[in-house]
C-alpha cells in the first residue's frame, strides 16, 4: 500500500516490499515522523556523516536522501526486505540508487558518525549489538536520536543506549510515539578499530543491487569522509531535548540477561539520566550467542546452535521448532531440501543430518539469521549447505526442489499479518517438483491449513498438540 509522508524536505510516496494490495500497512509510522520532524523543528541538518540503524522499510533514509546535499545517509539493516524497500522508495520518488548507502550489520561500518538516529527494533538483542557496532563512530559532538513507539520503548532499551553510549533522557510522547536522546560519553575512544567478525555477510543469493558489491571487506569511499577536524555547526545546539515528559512512568520490558544491565525494576522519568554522572562500563558485544541442544531436539539432539544477534529465539529451541524436529520427515531421494526462513538453521541441520545426499538451501530475509545458520553448519562440520539472503524462497529454480521445511512468522515488526507466510506458501510450492512437499510448523490458532488448501489444493495433519500443528501440503502437478 503507498501512501504519501509528508516532510520538512517535501511529499514522498512511500511503500513496503513486497507491495501486496490485501497488505494494508504503511512504510512508516508516527515514531518515524516524529523522529524527521524533531530533526526539522531543531535544525539539526543532516549534512554530516548521517547513520540510520534499523530503518525498517526506507522512510528515514528515502526522507533525508531529499533534504539538504551532503554526504549520502548510511541505511544499516537486517533485512533483506527493508533495503529492498527503501531502494524502491528512492526509485518511485526520483531519488538516484546510490543516494543511500546501504550496509548489513556484517559489513564495514562508517568510521565517523554526526548524526546516529536509530529505529528501536523488536529485538533487544538487536539494539544492543548495533549500538556496539556503531559505538567506535561515535564522538563527543555527534547527535544520537532514537524513536520508537511507546510499547517498544522500556526500561531495558534506555538502559542500553545509557550503557554504551552516554547519559538517556526520553522526550515528550506524541501520538503514542517517544523519542530517545543520548549524550555520547567523552570517554569514547576514537583510535578503537572495529571488530570485522562475526561476518554477517549474506553469502550466496540475489545481491540488492547487481552492481554494487556488498562484500563487508569493501573500504567505504574516502570521498565521502568528512574530515574529523571539520566540527559541527557552532551555531546550532547539539541538545535535541524537546519538552520532557512530566509522567514518569515507562515499562520496564524484557531483558536478555537481567544480570547484564542495571537495576531491571527501575523505571525511568523521562528527561532523567538513568544514573546522573555515573559513568558506565559499556562492557562488550556479547553476540554471537552458541549453546548446545538438549537431548529432547530430535536428529540435532546434543548439537551446537550458533545465534547472532537479532535471530528470533537466539538463547534456546523454540518450542514449535523443537514440536518440528519430533516429527520431521524423511524422504531418502530427496536431492534438494530447503530450509525457508531458517533462522539459525536447525532444521537444515536436521535435514543434513538425516538426508546426507541432499543439498540443503537455508534462507532467510535476516542477515544475521542467514550468518547464524553458516555458522551453525559449521559448527557440527556440515559443509554442504547453501545460504541465501531473501524474499522467501529467493531465486530457487521452479521445481527442483522436493522437500521444503518452515517454521513462518506471523509478525512484521509489531503487526500481526500472515502476508509473510503467504509469501513463503506460494514461493514453496513455485519450487517444489510434482511430489515434494511442504511441511509447516504452526500455532493452532493461526488457520495456515485454509492458505495451504489454496495453493495446493490440499493438506493434511501430520502431527498436533494443544498449542502447535505440524501441516503437510504436496504439490501435484
Amino acid at each position: 500500500m503507498l501512501e504519501r509522508l509528508t516532510t520538512a524536505w517535501g511529499a514522498l510516496d512511500l511503500g513496503r516490499y513486497p507491495e501486496d494490495e490485501r497488505d494494508n500497512l504503511r512504510a512508516w509510522d508516527a515514531a518515524d515522523e516524529y523522529l524527521l520532524r524533531h530533526l526539522a523543528e531543531r535544525d539539526i541538518s543532516p549534512r554530516g556523516e548521517v547513520v540510520v540503524l534499523g530503518d525498517r522499510w526506507g522512510a528515514l533514509a528515502t526522507a533525508l536522501a531529499a533534504g539538504p546535499e551532503g554526504p549520502p545517509p548510511v541505511s544499516v539493516t537486517d533485512s533483506f526486505l527493508a533495503h529492498r524497500a527503501a531502494q524502491a522508495n528512492l526509485a518511485r520518488n526520483g531519488l538516484a540508487p546510490d543516494a543511500v548507502s546501504f550496509r548489513t550489520p556484517g559489513d564495514r561500518l562508517p568510521d565517523k558518525a554526526d548524526i546516529l538516529l536509530v529505529r528501536v527494533p523488536k529485538s533487544l538483542a538487536a539494539l544492543e549489538h548495533g549500538l556496539h557496532a556503531l559505538r567506535p563512530a561515535l564522538h563527543a559532538g555527534t547527535v544520537v536520536v532514537g524513536t520508537g513507539m511507546v510499547k517498544e520503548i522500556h526500561t531495558s532499551t534506555l538502559r542500553l543506549f545509557e550503557q554504551i553510549i552516554g547519559p538517556t533522557r526520553t522526550s515528550l510522547a506524541e501520538r503514542k510515539a517517544r523519542l530517545i536522546l543520548t549524550t555520547p560519553t567523552r570517554s569514547l575512544d576514537p583510535a578503537r578499530s572495529l571488530d570485522p567478525a562475526p561476518s554477517l555477510a549474506p553469502g550466496p543469493g540475489p545481491s540488492l543491487d547487481p552492481a554494487r558489491s556488498l562484500d563487508p571487506a569493501s573500504p567505504l569511499d574516502p570521498a565521502r569522509s568528512l574530515d574529523p577536524a571539520s566540527p559541527l555547526d557552532p551555531a546550532r545546539s547539539l541538545d535535541p531535548a524537546p519538552p520532557l515528559d512530566p509522567v514518569p512512568l515507562l515499562d520496564p520490558g524484557p531483558s536478555l540477561d537481567p544480570g547484564r544491565f542495571l537495576d531491571p525494576g527501575r523505571f525511568l522519568d523521562p528527561g532523567r539520566s538513568l544514573d546522573p554522572g555515573r559513568s558506565l562500563d559499556p562492557g562488550s558485544d556479547p553476540w554471537p550467542l552458541t549453546y548446545t541442544l538438549d537431548d529432547d531436539a530430535g536428529p540435532v539432539s546434543g548439537r551446537v546452535v550458533v545465534n547472532h544477534a537479532g535471530v528470533f529465539c537466539a538463547d534456546r529451541l523454540d518450542v514449535g521448532t523443537r514440536f518440528l524436529l519430533r516429527h520431521m520427515p524423511v524422504m531418502p531421494e530427496a536431492r534438494r531440501i530447503v530450509d525457508l526462513g531458517c533462522g539459525n538453521g536447525v532444521l537444515g541441520l536436521a535435514a543434513a543430518l538425516t538426508h546426507p545426499a541432499a543439498e540443503i538451501v537455508c534462507t532467510d530475509e535476516s542477515y544475521a539469521a542467514v550468518a547464524s545458520a553458516r555458522a551453525t553448519f559449521a559448527a557440527n562440520g556440515v559443509t554442504t549447505g547453501v545460504f541465501q539472503a531473501a524474499d522467501g524462497i529467493g531465486d530457487i529454480a521452479p521445481g527442483s526442489c522436493d522437500l521444503v521445511l518452515t517454521n513462518p512468522p506471523f509478525h512484521s515488526h509489531q503487526a500481526t499479518t500472515e502476508a509473510a507466510a503467504r509469501r513463503m506458501f506460494a514461493g514453496a510450492r513455485r519450487a517444489l517438483a510434482p511430489g515434494g512437499e511442504l511441511w509447516v510448523v504452526a500455532n493452532r490458532h493461526l488457520g495456515h491449513h485454509a492458505a495451504l488448501r489454496r495453493i495446493f489444493g490440499n493438506c493434511s495433519v501430520a502431527a498436533s498438540d494443544r498449542k502447535f500443528t505440524v501441516l503437510r501440503a504436496v504439490r501435484r502437478r
